[in-house]
């Protein structure tokens, strides 16, 4: 059986069903939040539902948007389980949420780092909790991603998609809130040394899509991450040899094996400052590369301000 399209007025319906504590079958379901009450059919109604559930995604039998992203198996699966390390183990405050639109599309921008993209769930994951129209973050991510077959399909049902100028062209035509980390893998792969110090934001990209698309731009500063696993080496011949970006070294991993890919409990901020308007450029002043370079410089340097200011204020990272 294969995938039906589902329209964005039925992933609205998914979420409001979501939110009231009802499967796409109506049955109950445990609450978004994690913390409430058990629904009022007991746990029986829970664990037919959740079989149900189980049975449609097996039998290929779920419903996605034209991106592959399956808003059901988020909502249910994926950011449960996201919300864990979110609310338990980074402990993370989610700011400036009033600055991302409750429709409609934007772009967010933010800091990259942390060897995995831990940070780019995390976000996802606040958003989608914390904000009042719950809005579902869709994250351009590296080829890499797409290029092993389980976390490639897995990260399309998630609302991720490929970065490349044509999907985030589509993505904001569509009315989206796209992510995006201009830094890339330099970003994930500095050493922990230089942490918080931001990489070159690729050449503009972001930039040119929003001026094209004439979206805001929405700088995102995110504390917590450079010290999950603090990269003091880079086995580069292994990197070679996996065809891996980098290799990381960190004062546990690979020295304690799979226990040192254990993410250390660092204290997390979150932050979305202003955004950044581009209703005054004329979209074809994408192609000017003077243009892009300074609106990027412009998004890079208040990210950077943020990260400073928020490091300050946060102190040790593991109080």
């Amino acid at each position: 059986m294969t995938d039906s399209v589902i329209t964005d007025d039925e992933v609205g319906a998914v979420r409001q069903r979501d939110r009231r504590g009802h499967g796409r079958d109506g049955s109950a379901v445990a609450g978004n939040g994690g913390g409430g009450q058990g629904p009022p059919n007991g746990w029986r109604a829970q664990v037919a539902s959740a079989l149900r559930f189980a049975a449609r995604q097996v039998a290929g039998d779920v419903e996605v948007d034209e991106f592959g992203f399956d808003p059901e198996l988020n909502s249910r699966v994926l950011i449960p389980l996201a919300r864990r390390l979110y609310q338990q183990w980074f402990r993370i405050q989610m700011r400036g949420l009033e600055h991302v639109p409750a429709e409609g599309p934007a772009l967010v921008v933010a800091n990259h780092s942390g060897v995995l993209p831990l940070d780019a769930l995390m976000l996802q994951t606040g958003l989608h909790d914390n904000h009042p129209a719950h809005r579902d973050l869709r994250l351009l991510g590296a080829d890499l991603v797409y290029e092993l077959p389980l976390l490639g399909t897995v990260a399309r049902r998630a609302g991720h998609i490929r970065a490349c100028p044509a999907n985030a062209q589509a993505l904001l035509a569509a009315g989206k809130a796209v992510g995006v980390f201009p830094e890339g893998f330099k970003g994930t792969g500095k050493p922990f040394s230089e942490r918080y110090q931001l990489r070159r934001f690729g050449r503009g990209g972001f930039a040119a899509a929003a001026i094209k698309a004439q979206v805001p731009i929405i700088p995102c500063a995110i504390v917590g991450a450079e010290e999950i696993y603090p990269m003091i080496g880079n086995a580069k011949p292994v990197a070679e040899l996996l065809n891996l970006p980098y290799f990381p070294i960190t004062p546990l991993f690979p020295w304690l094996g799979p226990l040192g890919a254990v993410p250390l409990p660092s204290k997390w901020i979150i932050e979305f400052c202003p955004p950044v308007s581009t209703s005054g450029y004329d979209p074809e002043l994408a192609d000017d590369h003077g243009v892009i370079a300074d609106l990027s410089g412009r998004v890079r340097g208040t990210v950077q301000r943020k990260l400073d200011d928020l490091l300050t204020e946060r102190g040790p990272a593991f109080a």
